[in-house]
């Protein structure tokens, strides 16, 4: 041991530290040509990094759900909060959140918002396209909360409401569970209302194709009737190329439909040019039936993807695209 590690500095030119490493570990295993058996490792590693940080990517969209949930936890006990009065003492901490997310959008992403005039002054029912994670509506949200000081509360999954801390933050952010009683008392307060009605079936297991799985759902539909508001479309270009599932993996499909929780893995994080688009409102009639204004509304989200997504979706194409000018009749 001694001999070994006086010889990596003995000499005119010192050895490396990798190699007196290697001698050293040698000695200690007793492991001959361990340096082999290093150089094999490392060679693994950088093969495999590339794969390994498109699924490491996902995390970091997580680290910053999480963040955003313990900064309100902060606000709260830095203001002494009451949940008497938290809904006036809230728009500093929205509007902070927003910010950071609108950043992050802009930094990553070359997030861009579409459309905002067609946004109805009053309240409103906004359905988009749901990509493997719902971050572009959060972009979407945080750009309307600065650019037009207009909230925009959002119907979530039921499984979101479980996850460790982050009843606040939803509560916060106005994210509700979606009972169509719930969803139509918020429209009739004037708020709008985003709901993607694929949901976490769409998330997981759309593609780059992006095929609309809606099936045959038709509440959000009766929630605009009831409410007596617009429909508004929603859809944003390359939102599946940032994030992939592996959703094509029929075991996964199986276990999802027995579990109903998002199992499927997610893969990439790729920054990406993500556009957001507004269509043109869908006004309230009330002689056209629920499952007429489904369809209706389901072909006004297929009209925005068919204009303003290649089909089907690539990813170098969409990373090329952050170098690219939109085009003016967009």
């Amino acid at each position: 041991m001694t001999g070994g590690n006086e010889s990596c500095m003995a000499g005119p030119v010192p050895m490396s530290y990798l190699t007196c490493l290697t001698y050293i570990l040698q000695e200690w295993t007793g492991v001959e040509h361990i340096g082999d058996y290093l150089s094999y490792l490392f060679y693994l590693v950088w093969v495999l990094f590339p794969l390994a940080l498109v699924f490491i990517l996902p995390g970091v969209l997580i680290m910053l759900f999480y963040a955003s949930a313990l900064f309100v936890h902060i606000y709260k006990r830095k203001n002494e909060l009451k949940e008497a009065y938290s809904y006036d003492v809230w728009v500093g901490a929205r509007e902070m959140l927003a910010t950071l997310w609108d950043g992050h959008g802009r930094i990553w992403h070359g997030y861009e918002l579409h459309g905002v005039e067609n946004i109805p002054e009053g309240p409103g029912l906004v359905v988009f396209y749901h990509g493997a994670t719902p971050v572009d509506c959060i972009y979407f949200m945080a750009r309307l909360l600065m650019t037009v000081k207009r909230q925009c509360h959002v119907v979530a999954d039921n499984f979101v409401f479980r996850l460790p801390g982050f009843k606040l933050l939803l509560d916060v952010h106005g994210v509700i569970p979606g009972p169509r009683e719930a969803c139509v008392s918020t429209l009739k307060k004037g708020h709008l209302l985003a709901i993607s009605p694929g949901g976490v079936r769409e998330a997981l297991f759309s593609d780059e194709m992006y095929t609309i799985l809606w099936g045959n759902r038709k509440g959000f539909a009766q929630v605009a009737i009831d409410a007596k508001v617009p429909i508004i479309p929603m859809f944003t270009q390359n939102v599946r190329e940032g994030i992939r599932t592996l959703g094509g993996i029929k075991i996964l499909r199986s276990l999802y439909e027995r579990v109903r929780l998002p199992v499927v893995p997610l893969y990439g994080g790729f920054p990406v040019k993500l556009r957001t688009f507004i269509g043109e409102p869908i006004p309230y009639d009330p002689n056209m039936t629920a499952e007429e204004l489904a369809a209706k509304t389901k072909a006004a989200v297929q009209a925005l993807i068919e204009k303003h997504q290649k089909i089907p979706g690539n990813i170098f194409r969409a990373l090329m695209e952050r170098f690219q000018t939109q085009k003016k009749d967009d």
